[in-house]
């Protein structure tokens, strides 16, 4: 699905690099700007003037004044059957499993349910700024055709796939290695080359699955090179004990995965936090991605992320940030981002908000092998967008009054004070999407209200 034409004027800020290493000269910042989008694809910024002559009759204009135009934010590590597990009280890792997430995630095999569970997540992402996402769903094949039929029918780029467990599960959320391979395998071929939708093979992680079932998800990364592959690793200390306990052969948790080649440029690992020093040379030497988690890593008590550890490994690792709900507490990326500074200060590490915002944005489109076609406001880049007001709220309003025309301070200020009360809007395709949702609470049951659709 894709808009008319448009004008959004505002001012632009994008990334051509990475602000830790190229310094000022990697952001972008238009202060009088405009965005020309034709066709769901930017087809032109520039001076607002520019721009503005150069529309096509009859197009659309939104005039957002002094606030910031930025590319869509991009969540690298997230699960939509989860949304009702946020704020589960009081249990780490493996119990919070078994006492919430597993409960939850039964009732997707409904497809009824999957239906109006993937409605109400891509609503919450798109009131967040949040126009791309890497998605865990069940291991159910009914709640991926859920969740891919929305994305396709709002003309979202997601990416997603089938949870593939055969143990150490409810019997309801268990396949076989064979049924996990066959069901994976149907989906990527019903899916692949529709809209703008990717193919995770998503092995939950290590102790849900057998050998078999790794060895099979494995295949189906060699026969789908186009594929992501993503799951999560050494998130917590009983976890790893767990890997080692039902792995005998393995000296480390990572070794699993690699034994089973599901490591590589397309893999995303959510946590990666308590890595040896021979996990984190895989990963930087398989180009595999670490996602970073910071607001789930704090609530289950898993530990905080070293992100210097990683960056200054000779090769680096690869680095995304994410929410992780449900064990993440918050859609927002901002939030997340809020967070993220805070675990790196606890680790004696700084985190400009230049770098945090390149992160949710052309960082994570390269995490993802996207940077050709989304996490810049560039002419030719699919044109998913989001608008940020940094006086959203009286306390925000209030505390930009001390800055004055810093840039570096206004970006610091979204990012620790900012959550979707600062999304002004979200683009998706071209499409401003976030003024079209209901802002009334979603029922089970109900079709979905969305203004053109």
């Amino acid at each position: 699905m894709t808009e008319a034409a448009r004008v959004i004027l505002g001012r632009i800020l994008s990334f051509a690099e990475e602000p830790r290493l190229a310094g000022a000269g990697a952001l972008r910042l238009i202060e009088n700007g405009a965005v020309l989008v034709e066709g769901g694809v930017i087809a032109a910024i520039g001076e607002a003037g520019d721009i503005v002559a150069q529309a096509p009759a009859g197009a659309a204009l939104d005039d957002f004044g002094d606030k910031l135009i930025l590319p869509g934010f991009i969540d690298a590590h997230i699960h939509y059957p989860q949304t009702r597990v946020i704020a589960s009280y009081g249990t780490q890792l493996l119990e919070w499993l078994q006492k919430y997430t597993f409960v939850e995630e039964q009732k997707l095999r409904d497809p009824r349910h999957a239906e109006f569970v993937a409605r109400f997540f891509l609503d919450e992402l798109f009131r967040q700024g949040t126009t791309t996402a890497a998605v865990y769903c069940t291991v159910h094949p009914a709640s991926v055709d859920a969740l891919f039929a929305e994305a396709e029918a709002r003309g979202a780029r997601m990416i997603a796939g089938k949870v593939m467990m055969d143990r150490n599960a409810p019997e309801t959320l268990r396949d076989t290695p064979q049924r996990g391979y066959d069901e994976s395998k149907a989906l990527i071929q019903r899916w692949r080359g529709r809209g703008r939708l990717g193919y995770a093979i998503t092995p939950r992680f290590a102790p849900t699955s057998t050998d078999a079932q790794l060895e099979a998800a494995g295949a189906l990364a060699r026969e789908h090179p186009e594929a992501y592959v993503q799951t999560h690793l050494c998130e917590n200390h009983a976890e790893i004990a767990l890997v080692k306990e039902l792995f005998p052969w393995t000296k480390t948790y990572t070794e699993v995965y690699q034994r089973y080649g599901l490591l590589g440029p397309r893999t995303v690992l959510g946590h990666c936090i308590h890595l040896e020093e021979s996990e984190v040379a895989m990963l930087a030497e398989s180009g595999s991605v670490a996602a970073f988690c910071p607001t789930s890593n704090l609530f289950l008590g898993s530990g905080l992320f070293d992100m210097r550890r990683l960056q200054e490994h000779a090769p680096p690792v690869r680095v995304a940030l994410a929410t992780d709900v449900g064990g993440g507490t918050s859609y927002s990326l901002l939030e997340t981002a809020n967070e993220a500074y805070k675990v790196l200060q606890m680790n004696g590490q700084s985190w400009p908000a230049a770098q945090a915002l390149y992160q949710l944005t052309l960082g994570n489109a390269r995490a993802l092998g996207l940077e050709d076609r989304i996490g810049a406001v560039s002419a030719g880049f699919e044109a998913d967008l989001v608008v940020l007001d940094s006086r959203a709220t009286p306390a925000m309003a209030h505390r930009m009054e001390a800055v004055d025309g810093d840039l570096a301070e206004e970006l610091f200020i979204l990012m620790t004070m900012g959550d979707d009360r600062a999304v002004a809007e979200t683009y998706v395709a071209g499409r401003p999407v976030k003024s079209a949702i209901d802002p009334r609470p979603a029922k089970q049951g109900e079709s979905g209200r969305h203004n053109g659709l």
